[in-house]
């Protein structure tokens, strides 16, 4: 069945931004510090150190992935079909079997071990077990019923959707068997819809103007700063979150990758706008999200500007200069609005409203961005597309039937029949 904003899928390491709340709260709350070494709270861990030079394994080494922890428990749960992930007291079981594999704070190594363990210390320090302290604590408070710390088995065949691998050398897919993440699920085992994540972004955005919710805002913004950079690259954590760069703008989140799902979440904190991608397939989730943002944030900024008595009155085309007037008063959008075939192989054009007039997006794109062109009104049904400089450059003609309906679409000598 289609998707919606509440369809379930797995969120994988996502789930690291709960945990790591968690422990953020419980550091608040004057329960452990940051700097306590891991031993302080889990009296079985007997991972061997093997660097004498070494400082302690610390909780802050932990949420920064910097602690030189081996990436995964000793157990092989990324290997399908079965992805056999292990109970808590099976990862226990195995640390002693385990070594660093740097010492701490001087390597970065991305371990899901090392955010099941702070999982682990939430259940010893709380003493509650994890799905209830995050249920109760979190989750509960945002208001966020479709977001479950395990992949919830009572919805299969439901509301969870069904997750797909790759494509196959026959250029098809096929469904990958329900999974559990287990000992493993602090780091990797929730799951969540594209409606409760957006209640999460909300309440990071609105905790930032105000004092107190869930943690404190100070606590959030301590959270999304950069602790442990590897230098000479763009790899950036703070703690639990991803840090990253691009185009002069800064990103907070995270993403996941479990079997049959990939999901993202991204947030840009100052002009508060966040980008969630799930797919049920092993897809790049990030392109999307990347593909949206810098598809629609530069219209989002414009209308929620808050210096409203003086608008920009030049049009903007989609790589941002300064371009020719729109005559927008005269147009509707919607008359143009739709899905337009007979492209070169069979793609297809989708017209779309853009800030006040309309634009076309040739489909299937992997950036949409690049392949978004904005019309400038001439008169009547013609319309110049907006070149790269602004200037105006081929024209667009929408032809109509008997009864005044748009039904093609014109480029200087080629077709596209409108289909909705």
């Amino acid at each position: 069945r289609p998707a919606t904003s509440s369809t379930l899928y797995s969120i994988c390491s996502i789930s690291k931004l709960f945990t790591s709340i968690a422990v953020m709260q419980l550091r608040d709350g004057g329960h452990l510090d940051l700097r306590d070494p891991v031993q302080k709270h889990l009296s079985f861990y007997d991972l061997e150190q093997q660097y004498d030079e070494s400082t302690p394994v610390t909780l802050e080494g932990l949420l920064t992935h910097s602690a030189g922890l081996p990436r995964e428990s000793d157990h092989p749960y990324w290997s399908g079909p079965e992805y056999p992930f292990p109970t808590k007291d099976e990862v226990i079981a195995r640390l002693s079997d385990q070594k660093t594999l740097y010492p701490s704070r001087t390597e970065y190594q991305y371990s899901n071990l090392g955010l099941s363990l702070a999982g682990y210390i939430v259940e010893e320090v709380s003493g509650t077990p994890y799905d209830q302290y995050v249920r109760s604590h979190i989750l509960g408070p945002l208001g966020m019923d479709d977001t479950y710390s395990e992949m919830p088995r009572e919805h299969i065949g439901g509301q969870l959707a069904m997750g797909y691998t790759d494509l196959t050398r026959q250029g098809g897919r096929n469904e990958v068997p329900f999974f559990e993440a287990k000992g493993i699920s602090a780091a990797a085992g929730y799951a969540s819809s594209v409606d409760d994540l957006a209640k999460f972004a909300m309440w990071q955005f609105r905790l930032r103007s105000d004092a107190e919710e869930i943690i404190h805002a100070y606590t959030l913004a301590e959270m999304q700063r950069v602790h442990f950079a590897r230098p000479g690259s763009n790899t950036m954590r703070g703690l639990g979150f991803q840090v990253s760069a691009r185009d002069g703008e800064t990103f907070v989140g995270h993403g996941g990758s479990c079997p049959g799902f990939r999901t993202t979440l991204s947030l840009q904190n100052d002009s508060k706008i966040a980008t969630v991608a799930m797919v049920n397939a092993m897809v790049n989730a990030g392109k999307y999200s990347t593909g949206v943002y810098d598809l629609v944030a530069d219209a989002i900024k414009s209308a929620t500007a808050e210096d409203n008595e003086n608008p920009v009155t030049a049009d903007v085309n989609s790589n941002g200069s300064e371009g020719q007037s729109n005559d927008d008063a005269q147009i509707d959008p919607t008359r143009y609005m739709g899905t337009y075939t007979g492209g070169l192989g069979g793609s297809e054009t989708v017209v779309v409203r853009w800030k006040g007039s309309i634009a076309t997006l040739s489909l299937p794109t992997d950036n949409p961005r690049q392949s978004l062109s904005e019309l400038a009104h001439v008169e009547g049904d013609t319309f110049r597309r907006l070149n790269n400089d602004g200037e105006l450059g081929t024209e667009v003609i929408f032809e109509t039937d008997d009864q005044d309906r748009v039904f093609r679409m014109r480029t200087p000598l080629n077709y596209r029949t409108r289909v909705n």
